[in-house]
């Protein structure tokens, strides 16, 4: 048990306490929660969770998004809603759309507002993001991460009884080294690594279909096999993943039958596939134990 301090603004009102916070499942209706991480910015991070959602909610599934990127909240641009979402007596109903329901800090704080928080306040907005949204029933609950292995990583981890994560990469050195370190995390704090998504992969010209490796080749791959963990597989660049963020329309909904949208929905569902052997792997050892 813990004691946090935090003055955060939801549903239009200041939340200022001090709380004692028990581990305890916030999200009881959740069957799996899901980080989504990257050891730096600029990968893709959350283009990737966004069009993972929708690509899992196009499936069937019942699917939710949180953004816990406090210091950089984007998620309701890329989803194409930007009006707060209306409370639901003591709660607030998450966003929807094109399938997914999601919550943000976006929703709450003026565009040009800096979140100039210390650590005890970013643990409180998520905190109160994940208590305070009535999330309803869902099969996926996609946390997308801010990059690095900071407050808001650790406090995911203590909040939410994580399924697994999901490392988002690029092929270049310097990203991989990065998110080694965010594997590192995540097995301190005893969650699964469900696998590595190397995004931004190459491009290929829409004139003559050559390919051009920008920032290097299979190194999400390779680091896969080197770490031990599956490789959920790889993005091309291409300006209509970053027109469909900009817009609110992701590319898997604008363009579905595009390789680019192809490449996410095989991501998603391989991601599915390993979470359901990591669980069935977790019930085993609890037998045993």
């Amino acid at each position: 048990m813990y004691t946090v301090h935090s003055d955060v603004t939801l549903g239009g009102e200041l939340f200022m306490a001090e709380e004692k916070i028990k581990e305890e499942k916030f999200i009881p209706g959740v069957k799996s929660a899901i980080a989504i991480s990257s050891g730096k910015g600029g990968v893709g991070k959350t283009t990737v969770s966004v069009n993972m959602a929708v690509a899992l909610a196009q499936g069937g599934a019942r699917v939710g998004l949180l953004d816990a990127d406090i210091y950089g909240p984007n998620i309701p641009i890329m989803m194409g809603i930007k009006a707060p979402p209306a409370p639901q007596g003591e709660k607030i109903t998450p966003a929807e759309n094109h399938g997914v329901r999601f919550i943000s800090m976006a929703f709450f704080v003026p565009e040009d507002t800096p979140m100039i928080w210390r650590g005890p306040m970013v643990h409180g907005a998520i905190q109160q993001l994940l208590r305070d949204v009535a999330w309803g029933d869902l099969d996926y609950l996609l946390v997308d991460l801010p990059p690095g292995t900071g407050d808001a990583q650790l406090s995911i981890a203590q909040l939410v009884p994580l399924s697994g994560a999901v490392i988002v990469t690029t092929p270049q050195e310097v990203a991989l080294l990065d998110s080694r370190k965010g594997m590192a995390m995540f097995k301190k704090v005893s969650v699964p690594v469900l696998g590595i998504v190397e995004n931004m992969s190459y491009f290929e010209c829409p004139h003559c279909h050559e390919k051009t490796e920008i920032f290097d080749r299979g190194g999400g791959r390779a680091a896969a096999k080197k770490l031990g963990v599956p490789f959920l597989g790889e993005v091309p660049i291409d300006p209509a993943i970053r027109e469909g963020g900009d817009n609110g329309v992701p590319i898997i909904i604008a363009d579905p039958d595009s390789p680019q949208s192809k490449a996410f929905v095989e991501i998603a569902q391989q991601m599915t596939k390993e979470l359901s052997i990591s669980k069935s792997q977790q019930i085993g050892l609890k037998i045993i134990q």
